[in-house]
């Protein structure tokens, strides 16, 4: 299994899609879970980070680092 490392703000694309269509996801909140919302419809959710990195499929974008 491949290390994925994702960070805050990154929009990341999920196995399965939301129910409004759409597979694109913005990592909003880490810690022992992790808040996604959709850039579909803006609805969040919050899962596990185990749940999370097992049903993650890839990162689409990193977010801008502000040093």
């Amino acid at each position: 299994m491949t290390n994925k490392e994702f960070g805050l703000n990154d929009v990341v694309e999920m196995k399965k899609q939301h129910p409004c269509g759409t597979n694109k996801w913005q990592i909003i909140r880490m810690g022992m879970d992790v808040r996604i919302k959709c850039l579909g419809c803006e609805r969040s959710i919050l899962i596990p980070r185990r749940e999370f990195t097992k049903k993650l499929k890839r990162i689409l974008k990193k977010a801008e680092n502000e040093d």
